[in-house]
């Protein structure tokens, strides 16, 4: 059998500038992602550092305006830069699609002066952000949420607990979602409130089978007050921006999955050719080979239904349907592929000393975050059948 080995990701690029972003994306993975991703996380060390040297290179804002410091990048390129950045760590990967999705709202209903004021700092500035829907009994049900903010002339005060907030406690600024009248969902608004605000603090994050070295925990508003100029759109319209926000958040989420399970792949592909039974390595066998096959095609399937959905996007058209069925596939069938990437390991992929079995515990809260999938399946069913009547 010939010795083949895992091969750098053949992507579909529109321009010659994104095929240069690819490039200049993949030499910072190997000089600063790499090499210590494995020791950052068995250590739970957040890679603030990288993050930093991410916003000055322009990795942190390449969907928004250029005017304000943005890099003006179709979604079809970002998930793609997104995918690259999960497969060397998906602590990183995670955190840029967190990062942008806690931008979207001021980038795309925030007012000209509020976006001119605040976006170029969060885009290029080195600061770091955090989305804040989730709430300790308000997950799947998002509109249920309680944190409050109530008006006394031009400054709002905000009085709550938001959880399961990735970068809690370390970002500069959080983009929250607040209950500001009666009604259930057009009675929630969106505000831009800065770390140290007094009456804002985060909780001890929470310990995780995963992602050990990306902070998640609680923050707890307590008489947090935030001028009017820093609520981002209409009042009442921020359960409609939390939705569109996770739209584009969910295909951050596919592109990541798909990240992790190429990794996956790889490391299997590399171990199967070396590791030799029975006198020959072991990727001559059957079994084995039909087991790469299917993880190789759930990969390029992943791919190409998330890059159809973020086509769809960058055209304008609606896109919310293919945003679940592209987070719903890629994350199972990453689950699926680095499950299957631990068995082709065997002992050894049960171990730290190879990556597989971190892979594996990473896949999982893919399945669960920006919408679990079972939520997905309510969202592509109501596409397909309408809402239920009963």
């Amino acid at each position: 059998m010939t010795d083949h080995g895992p091969q750098p990701v053949e992507r579909e690029l529109p321009t010659e500038e994104a095929r240069d972003l690819i490039s200049l994306v993949r030499e910072l993975i190997e000089r600063e992602i790499k090499p210590r991703a494995a020791e950052e996380e068995a250590a739970g060390r957040f890679p603030r550092e990288l993050f930093t040297l991410l916003s000055e290179s322009g990795l942190l804002g390449l969907v928004q305006p250029e005017e304000f410091g943005g890099g003006d990048q179709p979604y079809e390129v970002y998930l793609q830069v997104l995918e690259e950045l999960a497969a060397a760590r998906l602590t990183v990967g995670l955190g840029v699609s967190v990062h942008t999705l806690a931008c979207h709202a001021l980038a795309r209903y925030g007012s000209k002066e509020q976006r001119a004021e605040h976006l170029p700092a969060m885009l290029g500035g080195g600061l770091l952000g955090a989305y804040c829907l989730s709430e300790p009994s308000s997950g799947s049900d998002a509109a249920a949420l309680t944190t409050r903010a109530t008006r006394d002339g031009d400054t709002w005060t905000l009085e709550g607990t938001k959880a399961w907030i990735t970068h809690g406690g370390i970002a500069d600024f959080y983009t929250v979602l607040a209950r500001t009248g009666p009604e259930r969902t057009r009675g929630i608004s969106a505000f831009l409130v800065p770390a140290g605000t007094p009456g804002l603090s985060a909780a001890a994050p929470e310990h995780k089978m995963g992602m050990a070295g990306s902070p998640t925990a609680q923050i707890h508003l307590d008489g947090v007050r935030v001028p009017d100029a820093r609520r981002i759109g209409e009042e009442g319209q921020g359960f409609a921006i939390a939705l569109s926000a996770l739209d584009a958040g969910r295909l951050g989420i596919a592109a990541c999955a798909v990240g992790v399970a190429q990794a996956a792949l790889d490391e299997a592909l590399a171990y199967t050719a070396q590791r030799r039974q029975f006198g020959r390595p072991i990727a001559d066998f059957q079994g084995l080979r039909f087991m790469l096959a299917d993880m190789a095609t759930q990969i390029e399937a992943g791919r190409a239904l998330y890059l159809a959905a973020a086509r769809l996007r960058d055209a304008g058209r609606p896109f919310s349907k293919q945003a679940a069925m592209a987070k719903l596939f890629c994350t199972d069938a990453a689950m699926r592929i680095t499950t299957d990437a631990v068995q082709l390991l065997g002992g050894y992929g049960y171990t730290v000393d190879f990556p597989v079995e971190r892979y594996m515990r990473e896949a999982k809260v893919l399945q669960i975050v920006e919408g679990t999938n079972q939520i997905q399946r309510v969202v592509i069913a109501r596409a397909l059948a309408g809402p239920e009547t009963g």
